[in-house]
C-alpha cells in the first residue's frame, strides 16, 4: 500500500461506514494509485489525466465485470464517487480522500460496535462478544473427549488438550523451559527481564503476572468471592477453589510419569518429581544445605536467624514452621484427627501418627551407623547418637545442667518452675512430663500394651517390660562397685550399697 490510515477518525463526512480517512505517503506514484484502483474493482485500464472518458469507461467496466468480484456494488459506489469528485478526478486525489476497508461491516476505527446487554462491555469484533456472552449464559461448548471438561474458548479448550498431549510449545531461548500456553510463557519471561509491569494501586506493590495482581488485591479488599458448593468455604482465588473441590472429588489429574503416582496440584507434582531426579533447587547461603522444597529451605532459615513467626495466642509459645503450630493448637483444642487404623489411637500430628504405626509394622528405617542399633524415627536416632559424642546441647539456665535431648530439659526446667502442664481428665492429677500422664492414665484404663514375648505377661509401663525382661535373659546390668554384685534394677542396687555404708560406719 502505498497510502498510510489513521484508526481513530470523524465520521461526519463519510458516505458509508466502510470508509475512513486516509494520508497518501510522500512517495506514492501514479502507478500505485493504478495498481490500488486495479485491485479494489479489477479495473483493467489506463489512466489519462486530461481524459474524462477514460473515467466513463471505468464505470462501464466495472459494472459489466460482475463475475469478477464479490463487492461489485461497493466499486460502483467507489468509481460513482470519483465521477462526482472535482474536474480533476484523478484516482491519486481520490486515495487522499478515502480508502477501502478490508471487512465489510468491520470497523478499523477503534469502534466497539457490539455491546453486552448485560453488563454494558463492549467489543471490537462479533467473536469477541460471542465468547463474552457465554459468561452470562454458562454455555461452554468445547469439550475434551478424554475427561469431558468443557469450555468456553476455543483458546482454553486448545490450551487445555496439551495437558493430556504433554505439548508445550512455547520455549523459553534463556532456560529452555517449556510452557503449555503462551500467557504461562510471557510470565515466566519477566523472571529474566525483571519485568513488573502490574502496579498494586493501593501499596504500589508490583507483579509480573495479572492474576498474581489480582490475588493480591484481594488482601486489600478481603474479598472471598470464590464458594465451594460442598462445604461453603470461601476462596480469593479461583485456582484455589479448584484445587480445593479435588479434596471432594478426590481427582488427581496430575501423574507422574516415573512412579505413577498422582497429585491433585501440579505444583506437588513438580516437587514430587526431584525425588526422582535428585533435584535440590533452594541452597542456604550460611551453611550450603540444599533442599528439595521452597517451604523447608524457608523454615530452615529461620534456624539461622531465630525468627518464629507462629504464635499461639493461648500460651505464646512461638513456632518456626505452620505444621509446628498447628499441632501445638490441637494440645489446646484436643483435636486428634488422625486415626491409626490397627488399634484406633488418635493423634494431633501426621508425623506423630507414622511413627506409631512403625509400632505396629516393626519397621525401624533408621540406623545407628556406630552399633548398629535401629529406631522407628529420626528423633531417637538423633538422640541415640549423643550417647557415642557424649553431646549434651542443651543447657539449663538456671542451674547449668546439660541434657542430649531437648525434651529432657523442657522436663527438667519444670522441676525449677513447678509448671504442670499435663493434667488427668479423671482425677484431675498433674504431671510435668506427658509420658508420666500417658503412664498414669493407664491406671484408670487398665491397658497394658507392653508385652512379653516370651510368657505374655503384659505391663503398662515399657520399664517394667525391660526389667521383666531380665529374668529370662539373665542379665544383670547393675553391677556394685564394692563386692562386684549385681542386678536386674537400679533400685535393688541401691539398697544393696546400704549394706556397704552401714558396715562403714
Amino acid at each position: 500500500m502505498c497510502y498510510s490510515t489513521q484508526r481513530g477518525v470523524d465520521h461526519k463526512d463519510q458516505t458509508g461506514p466502510w470508509q475512513y480517512a486516509g494520508e497518501p505517503s510522500p512517495n506514492c506514484k501514479k502507478e500505485e494509485a493504478h495498481d490500488l484502483l486495479t485491485q479494489c474493482g479489477d479495473l483493467n485500464h489506463h489512466y489519462d489525466e486530461n481524459n474524462e472518458n477514460n473515467v466513463t469507461r471505468i464505470v462501464q467496466k466495472s459494472t459489466n465485470s460482475s463475475n469478477k468480484h464479490v463487492n461489485n456494488q461497493r466499486n460502483n459506489m467507489i468509481i460513482e464517487h470519483i465521477i462526482n469528485s472535482s474536474n480533476n478526478a484523478s484516482p491519486l486525489n481520490f486515495f487522499k480522500k478515502k480508502a477501502i476497508p478490508t471487512n465489510e461491516g468491520e470497523m478499523q476505527t477503534g469502534e466497539k460496535p457490539y455491546k453486552c446487554t448485560q453488563c454494558e462491555k463492549c467489543f471490537r469484533t462479533k467473536s469477541d462478544f460471542s465468547a463474552h456472552m457465554r459468561i452470562h449464559t454458562g454455555e461452554k461448548p468445547y469439550k475434551c473427549t478424554q475427561c469431558e471438561k468443557c469450555f468456553r474458548t476455543k483458546s482454553d479448550f486448545s490450551a487445555h488438550m496439551r495437558i493430556h498431549t504433554g505439548e508445550k510449545p512455547y520455549k523459553c531461548t534463556q532456560c529452555e523451559k517449556c510452557f503449555r500456553t503462551k500467557s504461562d510463557f510471557s510470565t515466566h519471561m519477566r523472571i529474566h527481564t525483571g519485568e513488573k509491569p502490574y502496579k498494586c494501586t493501593q501499596c504500589e506493590k508490583c507483579f509480573n503476572a495479572k492474576s498474581s495482581l489480582n490475588r493480591h488485591m484481594i488482601i486489600h479488599t478481603g474479598e472471598k468471592p470464590y464458594k465451594c458448593t460442598q462445604c461453603e468455604k470461601c476462596f480469593n482465588a479461583k485456582p484455589s477453589l479448584n484445587t480445593h473441590l479435588r479434596i471432594h472429588t478426590g481427582e488427581k489429574p496430575y501423574k507422574c510419569s516415573q512412579c505413577g503416582k498422582g497429585f491433585s496440584i501440579i505444583r506437588r507434582l513438580n516437587t514430587h518429581m526431584r525425588i526422582h531426579t535428585g533435584e535440590k533447587p533452594y541452597k542456604c547461603t550460611q551453611c550450603e544445605k540444599c533442599f528439595r522444597k521452597k517451604c523447608n529451605f524457608t523454615a530452615h532459615m529461620r534456624i539461622h536467624t531465630g525468627e518464629k513467626p507462629y504464635k499461639c495466642t493461648q500460651c505464646e509459645k512461638c513456632f518456626r514452621t505452620k505444621c509446628n503450630f498447628s499441632a501445638h493448637m490441637r494440645i489446646h483444642t484436643g483435636v486428634k484427627p488422625y486415626k491409626c487404623t490397627q488399634c484406633e489411637k488418635c493423634f494431633n500430628a501426621k508425623s506423630s501418627l507414622n511413627k506409631h504405626m512403625r509400632i505396629h509394622t516393626g519397621e525401624k528405617p533408621y540406623k545407628c551407623t556406630q552399633c548398629e542399633k535401629c529406631f522407628n524415627a529420626i528423633s531417637c536416632l538423633n538422640k541415640h547418637m549423643r550417647i557415642h559424642t557424649g553431646e549434651k546441647p542443651y543447657k539449663c539456665t538456671q542451674c547449668e545442667k546439660c541434657f542430649n535431648a531437648k525434651y529432657s530439659l523442657n522436663k527438667h526446667m519444670r522441676i525449677h518452675t513447678g509448671e504442670k502442664p499435663y493434667k488427668c481428665t479423671q482425677c484431675e492429677k498433674c504431671f510435668n512430663a506427658i509420658c508420666s500422664l500417658n503412664k498414669h492414665i493407664r491406671i484408670h484404663t487398665g491397658e497394658k500394651p507392653y508385652k512379653c514375648t516370651q510368657c505374655e505377661k503384659c505391663f503398662n509401663i515399657k520399664s517394667s517390660l525391660v526389667i521383666h525382661l531380665r529374668t529370662h535373659t539373665g542379665e544383670k546390668p547393675y553391677k556394685c562397685t564394692c563386692c562386684e554384685k549385681c542386678f536386674t534394677q537400679l533400685p535393688s542396687l541401691y539398697r544393696h550399697l546400704r549394706i556397704h555404708s552401714r558396715k562403714k560406719t
